[in-house]
């Protein structure tokens, strides 16, 4: 999905994998994949405002604990999709649980 070196501390990017677009963080070191979209409108969480262990929507300013999903500020009340993530020789891999 993404090379370790892509993602600096503290940062999120936007990455593809098996036809989804996903937000992988570096929090402090910890790596985490979630949606890239916005559940309560169509915007790029990647192209938001992280804040220690929260993403800011970029388009009505929604909070999402990274972590795991949980909605923290209005307007978003649905959670966010996260999922697993694995660091194998330098490299992230994550897991779709369907």
């Amino acid at each position: 999905m993404a090379q370790v070196e892509d993602v600096e501390e503290d940062d999120v990017i936007c990455a593809r994998s098996c036809g989804r677009d996903l937000a992988v963080f570096n929090i402090e070191g910890s790596y985490y994949v979630t949606d890239d979209c916005c559940t309560h409108e169509e915007a790029s969480l990647s192209e938001g405002y992280l804040q220690e262990d929260t993403i800011e929507c970029p388009r009505h300013q929604g909070v999402f604990h990274v972590p795991t999903g949980k909605p923290m500020a209005a307007p978003v009340t649905e959670p966010l999709r996260t999922y697993q993530v694995r660091v194998e020789d330098g490299r992230l891999w994550v897991r779709f649980d369907e």
